[in-house]
């Protein structure tokens, strides 16, 4: 596959890699085989089909397929003519026969034949149906390439690479010989040396039928009490250690901490996105022009009751985990995990669902994620979901098993995250591994007060005499009580080891687009506006600097020397051979000259108010902002209107408005030059990250310009048809994102790292950095909203451990100037049954997690490539779990609870706009999309995927919660079908980056008058988007839920409040998921065709 757009050379000859890219791999690995570990057969995805079952009972007898002709119809009541439409990516192989089901069925609209060959199907390459290979790195293409020098300019403040290059990073990663002086496996054997307990007591498959209802659940529930007696009297004894094994190295002289490991260990490889298919022709749903209309549906799809209520939520405030000296820790839990053993009944994330005949699947509530099935007092301390969160929360003994589950094992991280209570600790001496650094935690094993056994590599360690004493209790002797091993997540205060030279100031500087197109927007005056009121909001401290350029044609540097009267315009109109034509007085002291920043802030919109430069020189400002901030580093902030057309990177439109909608496959997602991105290389050397602001109705070529933050770690926000007249909406949008960006905390030349334990391996990251080495993140700034993902694989067997752990470590400089040190760390338990895998299966993770490798692969290889591999994730997965978990097959698509909605998360991101097909979408907003999935923290992102409806005409104070002394209704969830509208009533849609608010044509006149202020429904405004505040309680009820919704996410979604006739209305309805549309399958339509792709 071609990885252009993601593979150009540095201007230095460097190679760098970035997200999505892979581990360097010895030029003779083969496909599939991990660094040291066995090669494990990858699944076939479509590789031992059930033959088709017998159509189920009742109303359903359209799920069975028997051989016909090559086209499929989806047949009409009798009487009215069958519409016939070509199969999906070729002649398929089944044919349903004619409906049962009751009742007419609304006639489509517009039904014309397509072509017999359709580029838009699932399948466009019958032969070789993409799928994923989840969980193996993914082979070389060619030979891989390396880092020969970092990345030029000044160093971070991180210690000498050259002592922690060796020996040094987690055994995860280490190759199959290891060097000699590598310590796992030296002191003692990996993991304790007992016979495993199963973790669960589910009947194996085959011994006993499924229940088929609802029973007691014994798992994932986080307060429940242990399974079996609770033990009386105290823990029994650990025994003792063996001796070591070799060298004594755990009690040798510790040699100096380092930090983040930042040198370049294992400097970076290729990073092509894996792309392996296989499999059987597979034929899938083909968007057709039929009309709008939900299909009928039998009675028992229809009525179906709801699912049981939802699994209790994460616990938010750990409570102390006391580990007694000589206790069990984490490494020698077989006794306590065998008193968990459950009893033979299913759980309640694998009671058996069919798809097809319950249809009120969706929770009335948020759904939590699931509980890992560990002790009660380890979870207890485990880290909060939001923060760090796995895609299976069991995880697989082998990676054969693990392939054989056919779903993606991988995690979501939003390390930076604002925390209402986070423990910081300050200490000259930071306890980590002497082998594979992590640092200590609450899933370590103290076996006894001078000793403790590391939980990722198993080398026992010795206590430093400064850890026996307690800050906390102010107690000695009790290390176990320290507050580094009773909290998952917690920040150091670095000594200065951590860092080469002084922190560096928080440096901000702005590059503003002054063109007339920017003028005519009216963007300017909002930003200088916003600067002026949060001036003194800026983090920092007395070192504080910030600068301006701004630019059309030519460049205009600012000069605001202290002393001056005024601001100095200085312009630079050679901008072939960009110069600063006074370096030391562009970037200032913020304290020390506020008064001059002030000035130029409130001259600046009449500045260039009558200019008529048309011309973007956006490249040029650029290299000129990266030569301002280079002895420094720090934030640069791009505000741009237009296309740039003129100098460096100057870049032509691509896009043709004719294709929009286009069927076909999507063009020009990958970037028209490496310019942005060499520059962004340069910049994140040099510790400088680069935030974009769009702010255009014209295309602007997102995908190049998007480079420029992508790999320099930064952020891109983007106002379509922005105006300060004609769109309000938007400017009150970008007011509160401009405040939010302005103020929220920052961090400065940051490395993150991330460990697992011994047998586990890092392959795949996702997000916006530089990847220096094989698990160390560059991120020249961290902001509180970035997220990030990885994707996992199994390298060798886990069959003698019980846990395994997973650490990230962020180090990074506070805008005080402050050296810090973030610490994650979550425990799974490790399980040896695929009913186990499939029971701690999270839905909503593997969603994000196929979301951001969907996007890679979109640019990678093409979008239709990316949809087809969702689909087939679906299909997997159900096959896998009706193949090998369930003991009887039954008709229906089946699914376990845990999934049940991931049918309808994949069919939510085929027709989100970052890869639907057939529906007009601009091109930059199609990019744009695609940003924020790999970008936005999970619990953002789902509701960007699929959105939340609620009605709120009738909301009542029943169940409602006291936040703040305000009370704050909740409503239920509804689907997003049309059916759940109403006429009468009023419905709230929250799409995460913008909301809704649907009035139907016969609203109950109190809520127009009470909420909207208005007397008829004839007389809500075409624009409205902020609620009246109006002294009734309903109005009070629906801006508090509003209010709400919108404090629990960092940027401010606007509100529209549509009509029938509202321009909005189409935007609205292609929410509504579960139904059909002119390019794409209902819901109810697409299940049917994942139940004939399992049933082949």
């Amino acid at each position: 596959m071609s990885t252009a757009g993601f593979n150009s050379q540095n201007g230095t000859g460097q190679s760098y890699t970035n997200g999505p890219s892979q581990n360097p791999v010895a030029p003779h690995q083969f496909p599939g085989v991990g660094y040291g570990a066995t090669p494990q057969p990858t699944f076939n995805p479509m590789q031992g089909k059930a033959a088709p079952p017998p159509g189920p009972p009742g109303p359903y007898p359209a799920c069975s397929y028997q051989p016909g002709a090559p086209f499929a119809s989806y047949p009409p009541p009798s009487g009215q003519s069958v519409l016939t439409r070509p199969m999906i990516g070729g002649p398929p192989s089944h044919t349903p026969p004619q409906s049962a089901s009751p009742g007419p069925r609304p006639p489509p609209a517009q039904a014309t034949p397509p072509p017999a060959v359709s580029s838009s199907s699932y399948y466009t390459n019958p032969q070789q149906p993409p799928a994923w290979q989840y969980n193996t790195a993914p082979p070389p293409m060619g030979a891989p390439t390396s880092i020969s020098t970092p990345p030029r300019g000044p160093a971070p403040p991180h210690v000498n690479p050259t002592s922690s290059s060796t020996g040094s990073s987690s055994p995860a990663y280490s190759h199959a010989a290891p060097p000699p002086h590598a310590s796992h496996g030296v002191t003692q054997p990996p993991g304790p040396g007992m016979q495993r307990t199963p973790l669960h007591g589910y009947p194996p498959p085959g011994s006993a039928p499924p229940s088929m209802t609802p029973m007691a659940t014994h798992a994932y529930q986080p307060n429940r009490a242990p399974y079996g007696p609770p033990p009386t009297g105290p823990l029994p004894p650990l025994n003792p250690a063996p001796p070591p094994m070799g060298p004594p190295m755990a009690h040798a002289t510790p040699h100096p901490p380092r930090a983040e490991d930042t040198g370049p260990q294992a400097p970076g490889g290729s990073n092509h996105v894996d792309n392996r298919t296989g499999g059987p022709p597979q034929p899938g749903p083909h968007g057709r022009p039929l009309g709008g209309h939900y299909p009928s549906l039998p009675p028992g799809y229809q009525n179906a009751a709801p699912p049981p209520a939802a699994m209790q939520p994460y616990s938010q405030a750990p409570q102390p985990y006391q580990q007694p000296l000589g206790g069990p820790g984490p490494a020698q839990l077989s006794p306590s995990l065998a008193a968990m053993s459950l009893q033979s009944r299913t759980p309640e994330a694998l009671r058996v669902v069919n798809l097809l005949q319950e249809r009120n699947l969706l929770p009335p509530s948020p759904t939590p994620p699931p509980t890992p099935c560990l002790q009660q007092d380890l979870q207890k301390i485990n880290c909060n979901p939001e923060v760090f969160r796995s895609t299976l929360t069991s995880i697989p003994q082998t990676q054969s098993l693990l392939n054989k589950a056919k779903m993606p094992l991988g995690l979501l991280l939003h390390p930076f995250k604002d925390l209402s209570q986070l423990p910081v600790v300050t200490s000259s001496t930071i306890v980590r591994c002497r082998s594979c650094r992590t640092y200590i935690n609450p899933f370590v094993s103290f076996l006894d007060q001078r000793r403790w056994k590391c939980n990722l590599c198993y080398r026992v360690n010795d206590v430093p005499e400064e850890f026996m004493y307690n800050p906390v209790s102010r107690s000695y002797g009790e290390p176990h009580k320290r507050p580094e091993v009773q909290n998952a997540t917690i920040e150091f205060i670095a000594p200065s080891e951590y860092m080469l030279r002084p922190p560096q100031p928080a440096v901000y500087l702005f590059i503003l687009d002054v063109s007339h197109n920017a003028v005519e927007t009216g963007y300017l005056s909002v930003f200088c506006q916003s600067l002026l009121d949060n001036i003194n909001a800026l983090p920092g401290d007395s070192r504080t600097k910030i600068g301006f350029v701004t630019f059309d044609s030519t460049i205009h540097f600012y000069n605001l020397q202290e002393g001056l009267s005024q601001p100095q315009m200085l312009i630079v109109s050679d901008i072939d051979d960009i110069f600063l034509p006074t370096p030391d007085s562009l970037l200032v002291n913020l304290n020390e000259c506020k008064e001059l920043v002030q000035d130029l802030l409130k001259s600046l919109p009449t500045l260039f108010q009558k200019t008529m430069e048309t011309q973007s020189a956006l490249g040029s400002a650029l290299q000129a902002a990266y030569k301002l901030l280079l002895p420094t580093g720090g934030r640069m902030s791009v505000f741009q209107t237009q296309l740039p057309n003129l100098g460096v990177g100057a870049l032509q439109s691509r896009e043709d408005p004719n294709q929009r909608a286009s069927a076909k496959d999507i063009q020009h997602l990958s970037p028209a030059t490496d310019f942005y991105k060499k520059l962004a290389l340069d910049c994140s050397g040099q510790q400088v990250a680069v935030d974009l602001f769009l702010l255009s109705s014209q295309y602007c070529d997102l995908a190049s310009l998007g480079c420029i933050s992508r790999y320099s770690a930064g952020s891109v926000y983007y106002y379509p048809s922005y105006h300060h007249q004609h769109n309000p909406a938007q400017v009150e949008c970008f007011q509160k994102d401009l405040k939010r960006y302005l103020t929220r905390k920052i961090g400065f030349e940051a490395v993150m790292r991330i460990r697992c334990s011994k047998g586990m391996s890092i392959h795949t990251f996702h997000g916006n950095f530089f990847v220096r080495s094989t698990d160390l993140l560059s991120l020249p700034n961290v902001n509180p909203d970035a997220g990030f993902a990885v994707q996992m694989s199994i390298e060798e067997n886990l069959d003698d451990m019980q846990i395994v752990s997973f650490q990230a470590a962020l180090l990074y400089t506070s805008s005080k100037g402050e050296r810090r040190i973030r610490v994650h760390t979550l425990c799974l338990p490790v399980v040896n049954s695929l009913s186990d895998i499939f029971a701690g299966a999270d839905v909503q993770a593997i969603t994000g997690l196929l979301a951001c490798m969907a996007v890679d692969r979109s640019a990678t290889a093409s979008l239709s490539d990316a949809r087809d591999a969702m689909t087939n994730a679906a299909i997997d997965s159900l096959t896998s779990y009706r193949q090998s978990v369930l003991s009887i097959q039954q008709p229906g698509l089946l699914a376990p609870a845990c999934l049940r909605l991931f049918p309808l998360f994949i069919l939510a991101l085929l027709k989100q706009k970052a890869f639907r097909t057939g529906t007009s979408t601009r091109l930059d907003e199609r990019l744009f999309a695609m940003c924020q999935l790999k970008y936005q923290p999970l619990v953002y992102s789902m509701l960007m995927i699929h959105p939340a409806l609620y009605r709120v005409d009738d909301l009542s104070d029943e169940g409602a919660l006291n936040i703040n002394e305000r009370t704050v209704p909740q409503p239920h969830v509804l689907q997003l079908s049309v059916e759940k509208l109403s006429r009468e009533a009023a419905f709230l849609m929250d799409a995460g980056t913008v909301m809704y608010l649907w009035v139907g044509r016969s609203c109950h006149p109190g809520f127009l008058t009470q909420v909207l202020g208005v007397p008829s429904y004839a007389a809500v405004p075409d624009n409205l988007y902020v609620l009246p505040e109006l002294d009734t309680a309903e109005s009070q009820r629906t801006r508090a839920f509003i209010g709400w919704l919108r404090d629990q996410r960092p940027f401010f979604p606007p509100l529209h409040v549509i009509r029938d006739e509202s321009q909005l209305k189409p935007t609205f309805m292609q929410n509504m998921i579960e139904d059909r549309t002119e390019s794409a399958l209902s819901y109810y339509e697409f299940l049917l065709h994942l139940q004939q792709q399992i049933s082949k």
